[in-house]
C-alpha cells in the first residue's frame, strides 16, 4: 500500500522531524495520509495518482501511513489544524502553508477520477 505512492515519486515520511522539514519547504507539497481502508485503496491513491498528470502539479509529494507511522502522522495532522484527524485525507501546501485539504468524507463515495479533477482544480490555483 505504500508502494502504491512511492513508486509514482511520493516520499514516505517516519518521523515528525521529516514531517517538519517536507511541509516548511518553499513551493508546493503535496501530503497524503495514506490507510489500509478500502476507500484509500478505491479512490484516494488511484485519485491522488491520477492527479498528477494535471498541467500543474505540486513540487513535492510526500505521505505518512496512519497507523505505521504513528508519531509523523501525529505531526502531520498537527499542520492539518484546524482540520480533524482524518484517513486518509490529502493536504496540499504552499510555502509552508496549508492552502487545501480533503477529509476522508470527501473521498468517500467518490471515484478517484472526481477526486484527481478535485486536486487538478486546486493544483492550477495553487501551483
Amino acid at each position: 500500500m505504500a508502494k502504491d505512492l512511492t513508486m509514482v515519486g511520493f516520499e514516505e515520511l517516519k518521523t515528525p522531524e521529516q514531517v517538519d522539514k517536507a511541509l516548511a519547504q518553499s513551493g508546493t507539497v503535496l501530503c497524503m495520509v495514506n490507510s489500509v481502508c478500502g476507500c484509500a485503496a478505491g479512490a484516494a491513491r488511484p485519485g491522488v495518482k491520477a492527479s498528477l498528470n494535471s498541467n500543474k502539479r505540486p513540487d513535492k509529494l510526500v505521505t505518512v501511513f496512519a497507523g505505521v507511522d504513528t508519531d509523523a502522522v501525529l505531526r502531520a495532522r498537527q499542520h492539518f489544524l484546524p482540520y480533524p484527524p482524518s484517513s486518509p485525507s490529502i493536504a496540499l501546501f504552499k510555502d509552508g502553508k496549508l492552502v487545501h485539504f480533503v477529509e476522508r468524507h470527501h473521498i468517500e463515495g467518490r471515484t478517484a477520477q472526481m477526486i484527481a479533477d478535485h486536486l487538478a482544480m486546486a493544483y492550477d490555483e495553487f501551483c
